[in-house]
């Protein structure tokens, strides 16, 4: 039985095509790269989660570029950075400021600076100098634990082949 055609989704020579991956297209033809195995597939997930996390901009390069140096999978890689979109961003940068601010001394002096300044582009100056640290901690903390989740989860849950049943013949 033949597999379905992915429409949504190029083929991998489509993609190398691509006149913007010519300057890299050697590093992206290795086969290792694109097939789907249990190793790939979590260092794949483990460096699309962490880049994703820890990254604002340039998520799919940075994720591609890893998963080149770490011989991951490179679609798994780049899909995986998704996980931080318009509808995530929010609470992540919040959790990670949460955890940020417990991780590191408390900073009081934040929201006495905060009422002190008369602008807005001196409030987001002495916001970001306040704020800044607790939220980038928290960022290296969740991308560094997730990447590690993530690779730990795909190597468990992804099914192993099983072995050839071998059977005594000097029974019989």
């Amino acid at each position: 039985m033949s597999q379905p055609k992915r429409r949504w989704m190029p083929e991998r020579d489509q993609i190398l095509a691509s006149r913007w991956l010519r300057p890299v297209r050697p590093y992206l033809s290795d086969d290792s790269l694109w097939d789907l195995n249990r190793g790939s597939v979590a260092r794949g997930v483990a460096v699309g989660l962490f880049i994703g996390l820890l990254l604002p901009v340039a998520q799919f390069l940075f994720a591609i570029a890893g998963a080149v140096l770490l011989r991951g999978h490179v679609p798994v890689s780049a899909a995986c950075t998704l996980v931080t979109n318009p509808l995530t961003v929010t609470p992540i940068y919040w959790l990670a400021y949460q955890i940020g601010g417990y991780l590191l001394p408390a900073r009081a002096e934040a929201i006495d600076t905060l009422q002190s300044a008369t602008t807005w582009f001196a409030q987001a100056v002495q916001w970001a100098g306040a704020m800044g640290a607790p939220l980038l901690t928290g960022l290296a903390v969740m991308a560094s634990v997730t990447a590690v989740l993530g690779y730990v989860v795909v190597w468990l849950l992804w099914p192993r082949p099983t072995a050839p049943v071998v059977q005594d013949c000097a029974r019989d």
